[in-house]
This record gives structure tokens, C-alpha cells and sequence, in this order.
């Protein structure tokens, strides 16, 4: 029998087909690819869990800290605590991380579950709603919004903020941005930054409870936090605190839905809903790439990575390697052993994770409880987040059944 001839391997994450269904092209990147170098790019794609964690786990080897892309002026790109190592990102981190311990989370839950009521209330009353406008949206940005102490009123402004600041996340390392681009991120960044420091000199003259008056004493203090950390710290908390937490609600309703028997069994079984949410964030990651730049000239799977060279980490390809997950390709919402990387590892472990996890629980948990059922209203494509690096659907029509 004449052997079938294997098409050579590509790996595009630009491509439509590739965004929307990965997972087969990531299997064989683990086989046979498990580091891609993307030709004519100082740059080359990991997809094994032990490679992705060791070199998240590793800032000396693999530094967060970019340069500043072609087009964009250093001054044009904050130095948040994203784009910082040790010690600059332990300081930076440490400052803020009172808001965010499990205890201070937890205390969190009844707000949380009364907006999540609340947004149900109005989407009940429709029947047929877009999820994305009516829960995954509005509730972790009220949820971040009432922590820093900015009007939830501005929660529209918010997102269309957020949802420009992160659209062409990722592409800069494939290709140089448009001068239309840069533009439009300057004038982006530029309101963001005239938005906050109104409030800033507000709570600067009366401050309140809440992390915003928080971080700007430890700016008073001057030696803690300088006022474009500050700036930087605020537009990182915003848009971090809504933009992963939006798809991981928005994945949970369309991985259920694609796995009748699995919603069934949480809905007949809420303590199940913790790992379904775990389940989620392994099997359709809302984080699916994390970027990184070696130090040094260093070697993985045979290949090596020049100093200065990048590395892109496919969180959605290690969360699926067999080497860690029993059927890694099964949706099983009653999975013990998860040892997803999908809140990144090492010093960058998401700040925010507890948040997250616990906003997705709450949604899923007051969705199930007010509805019957919940269903797709159509059969099209879904529109997808605009960058790589996440996954994610931008609109998502559902027709809801009450309880």
C-alpha cells in the first residue's frame, strides 16, 4: 500500500481556519515541531508544556523586557509591570498585590453575584441577548471599575479603550506596525492617560477607599511607585482586569454548549462548577500565547534561540500535551488532575487569577440557576477576538430560557 504523503508543516496563528480550530496543528507541533522557527523572523513558536513552563518560570534566561517596537517612540510604550523583570516587577507587583489575595477576592463574592443577578435580571427580560454585551462584558468590568474606584458609568468608554489597546496585540512581532497604527495607539494611550490623571488629582486631594487612592499614596510617597508607573499601573489593572475574564465567561457558555452531556451534568451538579471552569481555562485558553526574549544564546528541543531572539509560548498547544493531561483532548468537567499554565507561571503568574476564576464561577453559576437552557440563536461563524493572543468571540447571540 503506496504510504500518504505528510503536507509539510506551517504554522500560521494568523490564519482564519488555524485561529478558530488550533488544536489539530498544535498536536503535530508537540510530535514533530516542538519548536517552530518562523522563517525570516528572529522568532520561533513553543508548544510543549515543560518548555513553555521553564521558560516562563525563568526571567534571567527569557526577560519580559522588550524593546520598543519599530515605529513607537520609547515614551509611546509604559513600562508596566507586564513588560518588567525582577526586581523592577517584584517592586511594582508587590504594591498592588494586597488587592488581589484569595482573602481580599473572596470578601468580593456577594458584590459579584449581586451584578451577575442584576445583569441576568435585564437579559431574562430580552430572551434573546448577545452574552458577550449582556454578562461577560459588563461584569468584570463593573467588578474592576468598583476596585480602582472609577465610574462604572464609564464602562463603555472603558471598553473601547481596552478593546483598541489590545486588537493588534502580538502582530508586532510578526510584522512592523502601520504609521496608521502607531497613530492611533498614541491617541488611544493619550485619553486613557488624560482620563486618569483627572481622577488622580481628585484623590489626591480627597482620597477614598478604594486601590485607586491606594496607589496614589504610595506615589506621594515617591521612593514606591513614580507617576507613569502609576499611569501604567491603572491601564494595566483596567484592561487586564475585563479583557481575559470576558472570554474565559464567553468560552465557559460556548464549550458547554458544544458539550451537552458536560453542561447537563453541571447543571444537575453546581458543585461541579469550579472545575468546569478550571476544564475551561485548560481546553479553550482565553490566554493562548505568551511572549518572551531570550537573554542569551540558549538551546530548546535542539534548536537554538539566539540572544535577543523571541520566543512566543502557545499556552492553548501545552495545555493539551498528553506528557501532562490524561484525554487531553476530552472536555471533562469532572477532570482531578489540571495542571493548566493558562494564568502563565513564574513571577508573571496572572495577579488577577483568583479574580477571574471567581467572576467565571459566579456568571456560571447564576447563568445555570436563572435559566432552563440557554441556546445558540443561529449557526454562524462566531466573530473572533482581533489578536492572537487571545481566544475569545467578540458577540455571542443566545436565546435564554427562564427558570
Amino acid at each position: 500500500m503506496e504510504a500518504v504523503a505528510t503536507e509539510p508543516f506551517f504554522f500560521n496563528p494568523f490564519d482564519e481556519a488555524t485561529r478558530r480550530d488550533p488544536y489539530a496543528l498544535f498536536a503535530r507541533a508537540r510530535r514533530e515541531h516542538p519548536v517552530w522557527r518562523h522563517e525570516g523572523l528572529p522568532l520561533s513558536s513553543v508548544f510543549l508544556h515543560a518548555d513553555c513552563q521553564a521558560i516562563l518560570r525563568d526571567p534571567q534566561t527569557w526577560s519580559s523586557q522588550f524593546p520598543t517596537p519599530p515605529g513607537f517612540e520609547p515614551d509611546d510604550v509604559p513600562r508596566s509591570m507586564l513588560v518588567l523583570d525582577p526586581p523592577q516587577h517584584t517592586r511594582l507587583r508587590g504594591i498592588v498585590s494586597q488587592a488581589f489575595t484569595p482573602k481580599r477576592v473572596r470578601g468580593l463574592a456577594p458584590r459579584i453575584e449581586a451584578i451577575a443577578e442584576e445583569l441576568l435580571d435585564d437579559a431574562l427580560e430580552k430572551r434573546e441577548v448577545d452574552l458577550i454585551e449582556a454578562l461577560t462584558y459588563p461584569l468584570p468590568v463593573i467588578v474592576i471599575a468598583e476596585m480602582l474606584g472609577v465610574p462604572t458609568a464609564d464602562r463603555a468608554q472603558f471598553k473601547a479603550w481596552s478593546d483598541a489597546l489590545v486588537a493588534p496585540l502580538g502582530s508586532v512581532f510578526f510584522a512592523p506596525p502601520s504609521p496608521e497604527l502607531v497613530a492611533q495607539q498614541r491617541q488611544i494611550r493619550a485619553e486613557f492617560e488624560a482620563y486618569f490623571v483627572r481622577l488622580i488629582e481628585e484623590r489626591r486631594a480627597r482620597p477614598q477607599d478604594d486601590l485607586l487612592s491606594a496607589l496614589v499614596a504610595a506615589e506621594l510617597e515617591g521612593s514606591r511607585l513614580s507617576f507613569d508607573e502609576l499611569l501604567a499601573m491603572l491601564i494595566l489593572l483596567l484592561v487586564a482586569g475585563n479583557e481575559t475574564t470576558t472570554n474565559l465567561i464567553g468560552n465557559t457558555a460556548i464549550e458547554l454548549l458544544a458539550h451537552p452531556k458536560e453542561l447537563a451534568a453541571v447543571r444537575a451538579d453546581p458543585s461541579l462548577v469550579p472545575g468546569t471552569i478550571e476544564e475551561v481555562l485548560r481546553f479553550a485558553a482565553p490566554v493562548q500565547m505568551d511572549p518572551r526574549i531570550a537573554t542569551h544564546d540558549v538551546a530548546i528541543q535542539g534548536t537554538t534561540i539566539p540572544a535577543g531572539g523571541f520566543v512566543l509560548c502557545w499556552l492553548g498547544a501545552a495545555n493539551r500535551d498528553g506528557a501532562v493531561f490524561e484525554r487531553p483532548e476530552t472536555f471533562d468537567v469532572r477532570r482531578q488532575k489540571n495542571n493548566h499554565i493558562s494564568f502563565g507561571f513564574g513571577p508573571h503568574y496572572c495577579l488577577g487569577s483568583a479574580l477571574a476564576t471567581l467572576e467565571a464561577e459566579v456568571a456560571l453559576r447564576v447563568l445555570l440557576a436563572r435559566t432552563r437552557s440557554f441556546r445558540r440563536t443561529d449557526d454562524r461563524p462566531l466573530p473572533m477576538h482581533p489578536s492572537i493572543v487571545f481566544r475569545g468571540v467578540t458577540s455571542l447571540p443566545l436565546a435564554l430560557e427562564p427558570a
